[in-house]
């Protein structure tokens, strides 16, 4: 499938200031936890074998969460997980940022739907593995890779890991230093190409967030040429600081582009051309962006994850545990100090077919959970 597809699907197809973020504008949320027989019961529901389940979310957006969803195998190690994706077949694709120390080792794994191992790729972008997508095109699925870092690139790959194309830093843009499309190395700053993340756009062509680079969102058009760019650093509306995420929300009248501004701490919307919609604040270091029917869903690695409904509501929270996160000493190292039904750094976050989620955390021995939806 060559064109946007619809809200419904997604992946499924295809050190900033700490905030008070524990609250959005539009109010805070009960608790909303109900047993199978809708009686309130607390965190936990209770399985047929009488053993809690861990139950996380509100109202009718409820799910219960598993952190040790995802089986590596033992030759294999976490190294910071990133991205998530989940293919037509319901196969998931995890790619962490790797050790540039380990060029043999794969950055990219991919599990069954029940979280055992399938096969992995992805050697060349240890070091900077970072976002990942799956499209399908002509009835065929493919894979989209960004990555920062020393390796300072995006690429299309088959399901099996083999590449199609591999591009580096569009110097026809204007905005990036003298050979940084050749001279790849571990240097940031605004004349920089650090992708990170992807939308695809309805004619084909897709969207590239430099989101730690440039600050800009460039277009592409559906064989990966370059046409244009907007955005930028700066303080003002339609301005960036860290545009790490982005996707189409195809829930309105008109689609949008969304744009998570992660150190601001929050989304700003444009339309198709890229002109300065709106702005919405109130999250933690938003990181990315995920559609599925009249839900929009914001991974923030201030320990949560919203979920917005019609009219960009907020329907839920999911595993918040935004103060103990944001305040005293970085746990993100630590697991022993992990808490079942809470997030840590939520990264990246998509739906599956069914409407379960799947979340990759910015943590150093990585974690994929899986919330299913009750």
């Amino acid at each position: 499938m060559a064109t946007q597809r619809s809200s419904v699907d997604r992946r499924r197809f295809l050190g900033a200031a700490l905030t008070a973020s524990a609250g959005l504008a539009c109010g805070s949320l009960g608790s909303g936890v109900a047993d199978a027989s809708g009686v309130g019961v607390g965190p936990f529901l209770r399985t047929s074998k009488n053993r809690p389940r861990n139950i996380v979310g509100q109202g009718d957006y409820q799910y219960e969460m598993n952190h040790n969803w995802a089986e590596l195998p033992e030759r294999f190690t976490w190294q910071t997980t990133h991205n998530v994706a989940v293919d037509p077949d319901g196969l998931v694709y995890v790619i962490h940022e790797g050790h540039e120390n380990k060029p043999d080792h794969p950055s990219i794994f991919v599990f069954d739907p029940d979280g055992r191992f399938v096969r992995s790729f992805g050697s060349q972008f240890q070091g900077g593995g970072h976002g990942l997508e799956v499209r399908v095109e002509n009835g065929t699925p493919f894979l989209y890779v960004a990555a920062y870092q020393q390796v300072k690139c995006f690429a299309k790959l088959d399901l099996q890991g083999e590449t199609v194309w591999e591009k580096y830093a569009p110097m026809e843009s204007g905005k990036y230093a003298e050979n940084e499309d050749t001279q790849r190395q571990r240097v940031w700053g605004r004349d920089r190409f650090l992708p990170t993340n992807f939308a695809f756009l309805p004619d084909g062509g897709f969207l590239l967030a430099d989101g730690y680079g440039a600050f800009v969102i460039h277009r592409y058009d559906k064989d990966a040429n370059w046409i244009s760019c907007f955005g930028g650093p700066g303080p003002g509306e339609g301005t960036f600081d860290t545009p790490h995420g982005l996707w189409l929300d195809q829930r309105g009248e008109q689609t949008e582009i969304v744009v998570t501004d992660r150190a601001k701490h929050r989304l700003q919307f444009f339309d198709m051309e890229g002109k300065y919609l709106r702005t919405m604040d109130g999250f933690g270091m938003p990181a990315n962006v995920d559609a599925y029917q009249e839900l929009l869903m914001v991974p923030e690695l201030h320990a949560r994850i919203s979920l917005l409904g019609p009219g960009n509501q907020v329907v839920a929270h999911l595993g918040a545990d935004v103060e103990r996160v944001t305040t005293g000493d970085s746990i993100r190292t630590k697991p022993d100090q992990w808490l079942d039904g809470k997030f840590v750094h939520p990264h990246d976050a998509c739906f599956d077919h069914q409407g379960n989620i799947m979340v990759a955390e910015w943590v150093g021995t990585g974690r994929v959970s899986k919330l299913t939806r009750v």
